[in-house]
């Protein structure tokens, strides 16, 4: 097949993309495709279908669409509709496969053409009969996600996978939007409770039912308000909920602090599901809450934010709920994902690099991994951690200017997406009966092995022709040697299975050389990792720590860059920060595989001295290498503990004092620009409180028995009967509701009766 003259205008790269897939076809008769949400994969599907009918030159006269949801067939229609053509005319057949699948019968006619949207739900045995009854038939499936769960291939289905630009490509393109990333912290309760999941569902997700149990809750439910209030006030946007109670809670307890919010799912009618989508596109709602309705298919580019409020294990899931608020609108600054469930821990953000061939091919699966066992793949953090406040429940992991920069850096550099290395590969030369390594094509180890029992990325488990066995590297370069065994297997998370001669398997910790003789499980505290064997816990470092007692993980904390960990009478003499602490907690620095230190505490910038176990001290801050300060033994005073820290505190203390007040300094200047903004709010009434609207943002919940009108930055409201005080327009009281009438004047002064005729006068700015 050959790409015919583009009659509709599209955008450069959904021509390339048509191109390519006509190139496909001459080779290979089904084929999938892989585009990001927010691209225009149905504007693509429907523009192949006007080629191939307008000009009829590729004896296609019947063509199926085919989607999972009659929400998407209603979609395909109206986009296929807009290019001219109507189902009526028969020639095209928009249909969902549940409709179809009790049908068969009813249609006569064998299509020439099935495209299939959202195709990675394709492998449900309703989509198989498909490839049954229509063998030669033209496949085409579109997808943003070709990826499942179980970590099962479209090999068998499709013969080929056609991949657009990354995330990443498209929002520095221009085509996708730029967003502000904000999560939960790694030791937040909310954290803490998603951890506790520990059932799975049919499809191998978190089970929903244990989900509703953990997190259909108001003190959970009220996490979620703070968070829209904290990053996302006045803004319009999507909630994803776990179920359709929880949807429901969550509607109504955004409705009852002022958010114009509704919850939508499989249980709305489909005419007031209709009209509440309407009305949410024209701004009269502000929140919609669904229960997996809006993950694919929905279309409303001005999405200005997108809450994660349900757990999920599904790459799909998470890209494709995320991708909802990345379409490009005019006005649309950014978005703002706002991640209650720390799903970026799991999959990163959503602008890494994803290997769609492997999960294609089913090397690899679209899952993440409970928090704390796996490491995120996390590309890009923003440095915004003292824009943040220490007690916050979020943290901002990424910002739209941070991100920025990212992908600038990344153009001047000339590439996007990470060099990857081919996977290593067995070869068996016939000549000498030996083995060797390859990559791709390419022969990275000349055959000199007896054998070859497994292989990873980078790494083989080998027999040499001595008889002895080891690790080597894809150079050939041993990592680790061991007597003769029966077998090995390389394992995840760096851990190596050892059958020996009399079948007892034992374990090496690859990183550290370390043996285990009973299996270890890798844990992962924040970015640190450590291995609990038994009711023993080992770092991961080249001088292996083993902690005194049993460990319980409780004692452990993630501090942001080094594990703090509370091994009771594990202590080695140690000089302390501050006199009298406690001298038995131990910390494994991100980043620095040497060896596990002594703790010696915390400065106010978050920074710590630590002891290595040769009696030397060292200064250690986020993101930067620790700097040698001090020892046991000082030469001179340069290296004295007690003259060296003291001076260091009282740098570090002034800093950051000047940092404080800088921070102040800006909030205030942002609270006095948002006030400014204000400055038209209207008293509004909800039942019988009052609140403040500025426009059709609720900037103040209907909290209070009466508001009066505001005067410049403020206004006077009424808490109980004859109890009025003073707020500023964003709601921060000012003055206390304790006085008999407050007035207001132009002036900036405001004059509160104490009792009829006693006023207290009072400047305001």
């Amino acid at each position: 097949m050959k790409p015919l003259s583009f009659t509709i205008h599209l955008r450069d790269y959904q021509k390339d993309m048509i191109s390519r897939i006509f190139q496909e076809w001459e080779k290979h008769p089904s084929v999938m495709v892989q585009m990001p949400t927010g691209t225009g994969k149905t504007q693509v599907l429907a523009s192949i279908v006007n080629e191939l009918i307008a000009h009829n030159e590729q004896a296609i006269t019947n063509i199926w669409i085919v989607a999972h949801r009659r929400e998407l067939v209603e979609q395909i229609e109206e986009t296929v509709a807009r290019y001219g053509i109507r189902k009526e005319s028969g020639l095209v057949k928009v249909m969902s496969i549940q409709w179809l699948s009790r049908h068969w019968e009813e249609l006569e006619e064998k299509p020439d053409l099935i495209i299939i949207d959202e195709a990675h739900h394709v492998l449900a045995e309703t989509y198989k009969e498909l490839w049954i009854r229509c063998p030669k038939a033209k496949k085409l499936g579109m997808t943003a996600t070709p990826c499942r769960l179980n970590r099962k291939g479209f090999t068998d289905l499709f013969e080929t996978l056609v991949e657009a630009w990354s995330i990443a490509e498209f929002i520095r393109k221009g085509w996708l939007s730029v967003f502000d990333y904000i999560s939960i912290r790694p030791d937040s309760e909310e954290q803490r409770l998603i951890e506790s999941l520990a059932k799975r569902g049919a499809d191998g997700d978190y089970q929903v039912k244990e989900m509703n149990e953990v997190l259909n809750r108001r003190p959970s439910i009220g996490r979620l308000y703070r968070s829209i209030q904290e990053y996302a006030k006045g803004k319009k946007g999507i909630v994803y909920a776990v179920c359709i109670d929880h949807a429901r809670n969550i509607a109504a307890y955004y409705r009852e602090r002022g958010i114009e919010a509704v919850a939508i799912d499989s249980k709305t009618p489909v005419v007031q599901r209709k009209i509440l989508v309407e009305e949410f596109r024209q701004g009269k709602i502000q929140v919609l809450v669904n229960v997996d309705v809006f993950s694919e298919g929905f279309d409303c580019p001005d999405v200005e934010f997108v809450q994660l409020a349900r757990p999920t294990l599904s790459l799909a899931k998470y890209l494709q709920q995320v991708g909802r608020g990345l379409r490009k609108s005019e006005g649309k600054a950014s978005c703002v994902v706002i991640d209650n469930v720390g799903l970026y821990r799991m999959f990163g953000l959503p602008t890494v690099y994803r290997d769609w061939r492997a999960m294609f091919e089913g090397r690899l699966a679209g899952r993440g991994y409970a928090s704390g066992i796996l490491d995120t793949g996390v590309s890009v953090r923003a440095s915004a951690k003292e824009a943040e406040d220490s007690d916050s429940e979020l943290e901002v992991v990424m910002t739209h200017e941070a991100l920025c920069l990212y992908l600038q850096n990344l153009n001047e550099q000339g590439e996007t997406e990470p060099k990857l290395t081919k996977r290593l590969k067995a070869f068996r030369d016939k000549a000498t009966g030996l083995w060797g390594l390859r990559q791709g094509e390419k022969v990275v180890v000349k055959a000199r092995y007896l054998k070859i029992f497994d292989v990873s990325d980078r790494l083989a488990a080998v027999k040499f022709e001595d008889w002895s066995v080891g690790l080597v590297d894809d150079k050939g370069r041993t990592v680790w040697k061991g007597d003769s065994c029966n077998g090995m297997k390389l394992m995840k998370g760096d851990l190596l299975r050892v059958t020996d001669e009399r079948g007892k398997d034992f374990f090496i910790d690859i990183r550290n050389k370390l043996r285990y003789e009973e299996k270890p499980k890798v844990l992962k505290f924040g970015r640190v990792e450590m291995i609990k064997a038994g009711d023993w816990y080992y770092s991961r470092t080249q001088k292996v720590y083993k902690t005194k007692r049993k460990l319980d993980p409780y004692n452990c904390h993630w501090m942001g860059f080094y594990l703090k960990m509370n091994d009771y009478g594990a202590s080695f003499p140690v000089k302390m920060i501050a006199k009298g602490s406690l001298m038995n907690y131990h910390c494994i620095l991100e980043n620095d595989e040497k060896e596990v230190y002594a703790f010696c505490g915390a400065f106010p910038d978050s920074s710590i001295i630590v002891r290595s176990e040769d009696g030397k001290y060292y200064h250690v801050a986020e993101g930067k290498e620790k700097q040698y300060i001090a020892c046991d033994v000082p030469a001179s005073d340069e290296e004295n503990f007690d003259i060296v820290v003291p001076r260091l505190m009282q740098e570090i203390s002034r800093k950051e004092l000047e940092r404080q007040e800088a921070d102040r300094q800006r909030k205030e200047e942002e609270r006095r620009e948002r006030l400014e903004k204000m400055k038209n709010a209207e008293p509004f009434k909800a039942g019988l409180k009052w609140g403040l609207k500025s426009g059709n943002t609720v900037v103040v919940p209907p909290l209070y028995r009466n508001i009066r009108r505001p005067v410049g930055n403020y206004c006077a409201f009424e808490n109980h009967p004859h109890q009025w005080g003073i707020m500023a327009l964003d709601g921060q009281i000012v003055v206390s509701p304790k006085y008999m009438d407050v007035e207001i004047g132009q002036d900036g002064m405001a004059y509160l009766t104490l009792i009829p005729g006693k006023i207290k006068t009072v400047k305001l700015e």
